[in-house]
């Protein structure tokens, strides 16, 4: 499963965890929220709308336990996160003019024999 393919959620906040965790914290992390949304651990006497939402996030849970559980797609997803970053960095191109610039007249440029 590459991760390109995949929306851009945050898997981390939707398991509640830290890009730094471990995958025995992000297990941990999975199972106590999985067991939370879980359809059948849900009430009865719910409106379906709730239902709905739990069921919605209960998937969620497990597409992310999918992706950082595994190494190999953690890697990909991690580097997916650290290039996303860079790019909303802004503009590294960014054109400078002549006129913005200042000149530090105190400064001497030695020339190198």
């Amino acid at each position: 499963m590459a991760c390109e393919e995949l929306p851009r959620k945050d898997w981390y906040s939707i398991l509640g965890a830290d890009p730094s965790a471990s995958i025995s914290d992000l297990k941990q992390k999975y199972q106590k929220l999985i067991l939370m949304y879980h359809p059948d651990k849900q009430r009865t006497d719910v409106p379906a709308g709730t239902v709905e939402e739990c069921i919605q996030k209960f998937i969620e849970i497990d597409q992310a336990w999918k992706i950082l559980g595994n190494e190999e797609t953690k890697k990909e997803y991690d580097l997916q996160r650290h290039e996303d970053d860079l790019s909303n960095m802004g503009p590294v191109d960014a054109q400078i003019h002549l006129e913005e610039m200042s000149w530090n007249e105190d400064s001497k440029l030695q020339m190198l024999p």
